[in-house]
């Protein structure tokens, strides 16, 4: 039902209207399936931010904890501009996922930089890394890859941007653990088959048009197979130089 729900000229207090009814009646939905996840078992209170993205949650999991199947990925806790990038990037087709597109379709930009605030200020364990069913050796190939890069193909390291701890790097680059080997394995293929853009000069394409499908194996078997350790938080900004010029850091 939401992949047919259309924003594209309703007002933000129009918006605002309607979230507030489609979470009274998502809380009722949600008593067992969604909140379920959510230990503490809160209730959504109308008229917050919490009920206003109960649609993400649905899919993205309680506080954007990230969803079940391994294809709906963590929210919560991510850098602020980041988020709000891929909104304007999903709104604004420069990532392809439908349902994404039709929930964003014409809602303004201060609207969108809400709801990324919201999840980036959310902050709720990760859980054990699932165990990568590999060999040893595929392991090193995609530890080397993310920790050493391979200068002779003109890959840097996934460390030399996303940070030393792969927390990410404000003001927009995400950390790349606690996610799914399916999900790291489907963005990098995204950018690779033209699914997935950011903006100019768009670092990850090139970066992923490096990588061959035996990269990707090893290195998404090894990031997903991390364990997160606490506090996992973004390094600062500008705390190193980048190897590569990335349009999406440098988008204020």
């Amino acid at each position: 039902m939401l992949a047919l729900i259309s924003f594209r000229s309703v007002s933000l207090p129009a918006f605002r209207a309607f979230c507030r009814g489609f979470a009274a009646a998502f809380v009722v939905f949600m008593t067992t399936p969604v909140l379920a996840q959510d230990s503490s078992r809160q209730t959504l209170l109308p008229d917050t931010m919490a009920a206003r993205v109960a649609a993400c949650t649905a899919c993205h999991g309680a506080q954007g904890r990230a969803g079940a199947d391994g294809y709906y990925p963590r929210l919560a806790g991510k850098p602020q501009d980041y988020l709000y990038h891929q909104l304007l990037n999903f709104r604004d087709g420069r990532r392809q996922y439908r349902p994404m597109a039709h929930l964003l379709s014409g809602l303004p930009d201060d609207y969108l930089r809400e709801m990324a605030a919201y999840f980036s200020g959310q902050h709720v364990a990760y859980p054990p890394p699932a165990r990568a069913d590999v060999s040893a050796a595929t392991l090193e190939a995609g530890r080397k890859l993310a920790m050493d890069g391979d200068a002779a193909r003109g890959l840097p390291a996934c460390a030399s941007c996303h940070g030393a701890a792969l927390s990410g790097m404000l003001p927009a680059i995400p950390g790349l653990l606690g996610l799914p080997r399916d999900y790291i394995g489907a963005q990098i293929g995204g950018w690779k088959n033209g699914l997935r853009h950011a903006a100019a000069p768009d670092c990850m394409a090139d970066i992923s048009n490096k990588l061959t499908p035996a990269d990707i194996g090893a290195l998404t078997a090894w990031l997903s197979s991390q364990p997160v350790a606490e506090p996992y938080a973004p390094d600062a900004a500008d705390s190193v130089r980048l190897p590569v010029e990335c349009g999406s850091q440098a988008q204020r």
